[in-house]
């Protein structure tokens, strides 16, 4: 590789850096279906036709703020793990990740678990990334093997659903397999309510009560 064409490449990765710090703040001022490259480009003192050599469309800024999104939630995910804890313990670490990001980075936690973009189709490649978080709960269940207690196996039309789920949490039963989609969705759901201000004038110490749900989703998942 030249070095040419070794500057070359580290030019375009500044500019795709800038033009996605950019973006950011506009989709904290604009959400993301006012986010225009146009006015991004205008910011930056380029002509607009300048950015479509970085970004063609809208879309493609948007599949990279996607992305750049859950790889920051996946980093975040991943590094609250400590194989040697409990599971339960990890649960809730892997808990208190998603909700720091959260609150960290509300407008990015809303352009992945908002309302969906009209018009916009996410590409393929966003699938992996948009799964790392998906994967380290899979692996908390999956190490915690006791089934939950008092359970009730899922229908038999769930069968194909729960084989799918085995990808991301292997050797799992029915039973631990659907309680873990009940509970990664009602971890989402808690988040999102604090986020988007569902929880204002009702839930004031709001750590403390996310902390006591995910605990009693511990139970749940029999870990």
């Amino acid at each position: 590789m030249s070095a040419a064409k070794t500057a070359r490449e580290r030019v375009r990765a500044e500019m795709v850096r800038e033009i996605t710090d950019i973006a950011r703040t506009h989709l904290a001022r604009e959400g993301a279906a006012g986010l225009s490259l146009r006015a991004i480009a205008r910011e930056m003192g380029m002509a607009s036709s300048a950015i479509h050599r970085y970004f063609p469309t809208k879309d493609d800024l948007l599949t990279a703020l996607i992305i750049d999104g859950y790889t920051a939630l996946g980093d975040a995910a991943e590094a609250s793990q400590h194989d040697q804890a409990a599971p339960a313990e990890r649960w809730l670490a892997l808990c208190h990740a998603v909700r720091d990001f959260a609150l960290a980075r509300p407008h990015e936690y809303a352009l992945l678990y908002g309302s969906p973009v009209p018009g916009y189709r996410a590409p393929a490649d966003t699938v992996a990334p948009a799964l790392r978080a998906t994967v380290v709960c899979g692996r908390i269940i999956a190490d915690a093997t006791p089934a939950p207690p008092d359970s009730t196996p899922p229908p038999a039309v769930l069968g194909p659903d729960i084989e799918a789920l085995r990808q991301v949490m292997p050797g799992v039963s029915d039973v631990a397999a659907a309680r873990a989609v009940t509970a990664w969705t009602a971890l989402f759901g808690a988040v999102s309510f604090e986020l988007f201000g569902q929880f204002d004038n009702t839930i004031t110490h709001r750590r403390e009560f996310f902390d006591h749900g995910m605990r009693s989703l511990a139970r749940y998942l029999g870990l």
